[in-house]
């Protein structure tokens, strides 16, 4: 399966697939096709699974699309931002932020991720709740904004606003710090908790999320009576 990412700051991926070749996405995923795709619809690995995927932030159902010719399928950003493409090798993951994900080939499994520390979930910005992909295959995820990556070293820490994180590797650890300094944390306009995330490994950062849209832009909707 050959992959072309294409667009600015509203990207789309297009894939060419053989006949017999696979991918998935939740359900009513695809953008378009040219060529004969046969879409089929299921649980996606049963009841347990369909749960993880709606409190992740994805569809119940899952589309599995299957080239019968040689095929393009298209996969659209819903967001200003930008499309993550990554290989996982058997049994690797990678946590990320809920609805990030956004198609990839069959073999790779959805599930979900609890934030094991309670100040991490309340505080961390992205919840008790994120997800968790796992491969062999490769996945794309919709990232918003600008995208920033860093490969973190064994205990090499990074602290970033809360609701930053888009994505890391499974071998980092997530957890939160408060704000030094009363003044800091009256005037310096940072809120009172930081996100840290500790390597070893990738972490992607966004530069724009959903909710930071909708609190700068929220003063300017006329309020109804």
């Amino acid at each position: 399966m050959r992959y072309n990412i294409q667009g600015d700051s509203l990207p789309v991926v297009i894939c060419s697939l053989e006949p017999g070749e696979s991918m998935i996405s939740e359900a009513g995923g695809r953008t378009w096709s040219r060529g004969h795709v046969l879409t089929e619809t299921n649980s996606g690995g049963g009841a347990k699974k369909m749960l993880g995927r709606m409190f992740a932030g994805e569809s119940l159902f899952m589309s599995v699309y299957t080239a019968q010719s040689p095929c393009e399928i298209a996969f659209a950003s819903s967001f200003p931002g930008r499309i993550i493409a990554r290989q996982l090798a058997p049994g690797e993951s990678i946590i990320c932020q809920k609805s990030a994900f956004l198609a990839a080939t069959t073999g790779v499994e959805l599930s979900i991720h609890f934030q094991k520390r309670l100040g991490a979930g309340f505080f961390g910005g992205e919840g008790f709740i994120m997800e968790r992909v796992t491969g062999p295959g490769l996945v794309f995820l919709e990232l918003d904004g600008h995208c920033v990556e860093y490969n973190l070293a064994p205990g090499e820490p990074l602290v970033c606003d809360t609701g930053v994180l888009a994505m890391m590797d499974a071998t980092c650890s997530l957890d939160v710090q408060m704000v030094k300094g009363f003044k800091n944390v009256l005037f310096g306009g940072e809120g009172l908790f930081d996100t840290l995330v500790t390597g070893p490994g990738k972490v992607y950062l966004q530069s724009m999320t959903i909710p930071h849209i909708a609190n700068l832009i929220s003063p300017f909707i006329p309020k109804s009576n």
